[in-house]
């Protein structure tokens, strides 16, 4: 029988405090998001005693939660506290990870010609010099303009125009870019049988889904350019870009064909604490029923709770991988 175990501390620039009590904790993951989330509630009050961290921690404070069984944690987040709020006879601490440093005003500035790498290192260099950066997505524009915007608008608007897959990892202090479904983190193996609680998955074969992505980019000199991918007659999608050169719109239009036309499984499933997964992890999932189902899929996101009933996952996987 394994033991629900949690450490989370809150760490300012003069001490660091653990927190010795909690009613229910969620970290909530993805690659569609630009951030990492997470919300501790506690009860407001204790023995008839209002908690209060108003001369203790409070917005900006660093955070990290841990979870596991028997003392045997892994590290589920890390971050900053964004908001307490009160409701419901309980306090709600609100954390992002490290894109809520970067949720501050960057110097105007006209690129000409840049690259996504070139933009999103502007923003390190502006914001916080302790970051590096880790992109592997050759994207090049003709001109890329900021102008009255912060670090996250800029890189809301890269990840809206180029679908690259954008996150922090703010324990390794780093600005991760990379193309959708491309990067790989570790593996988790999931039985229907054995470790998964509840499902609600379909998989989906869009072997024989048509669509057709055109990526349309308006040039310095205000000329219109196009590039189409995938089967002519399928479902036509449109995507609008910045001025960038035909390679980086054809890579934009092919990563839109897979991730529109990979088979795969729609819907989640829920999993305990053991084993750890979050997004870019391979999972391998296994329904002894169906065995020809059998494969690899790409992770999307991972919703983590805990409370005292116990820890949960909530697992959305994506494309099959194999």
């Amino acid at each position: 029988m394994l033991n629900i175990d949690w450490y989370i501390e809150f760490k300012t620039a003069e001490k660091r405090y653990q927190l010795a009590l909690m009613s229910e904790c969620e970290v909530i993951s993805s690659v569609d998001n630009l951030s990492d989330t997470a919300t501790i509630v506690l009860p407001e009050a204790v023995m008839n005693d209002v908690l209060n961290f108003d001369d203790k921690i409070g917005r900006g404070t660093e955070v990290i939660i841990r979870m596991g069984y028997d003392g045997d944690l892994q590290t589920e987040f890390v971050g900053f506290i964004k908001d307490i709020t009160t409701n419901d006879s309980s306090l709600k601490i609100l954390c992002e990870d490290a894109l809520f440093l970067f949720r501050v005003g960057v110097p105007d500035i006209e690129m000409k010609p840049t690259s996504l790498t070139e933009v999103a290192q502007y923003l390190i260099d502006n914001i916080d010099s302790s970051y590096t950066l880790k992109c592997d997505y050759d994207i090049n524009y003709e001109k890329f303009t900021i102008h009255q915007a912060t670090g996250y608008d800029v890189l809301k608007k890269l990840q809206d125009e180029t679908k690259a897959n954008i996150y922090f990892d703010s324990e390794l202090k780093q600005l991760h870019i990379h193309p959708p479904y491309v990067e790989k983190g570790g593996e988790a193996l999931y039985s229907m049988q054995y470790n998964i609680e509840n499902s609600s998955l379909e998989f989906k074969n869009r072997l024989d889904n048509k669509v057709e992505v055109t990526v349309e980019s308006t040039n310095i000199r205000g000329e219109v350019s196009k590039v189409v991918s995938g089967t002519t007659g399928g479902d036509k999608v449109t995507l609008k870009v910045g001025a960038m050169d035909e390679a980086s719109m054809e890579r934009i239009a092919n990563a839109e064909v897979l991730k529109r036309s990979a088979s795969g499984y729609e819907g989640s499933y829920d999993g305990w604490l053991l084993p750890f997964v979050k997004p870019t992890y391979s999972l391998r999932i296994k329904d002894e029923d169906y065995p020809n189902k059998t494969d690899w899929y790409y992770c999307k996101s991972v919703v983590t709770k805990l409370s005292e009933s116990g820890g949960q996952r909530t697992i959305t996987p994506g494309i099959k991988l194999s």
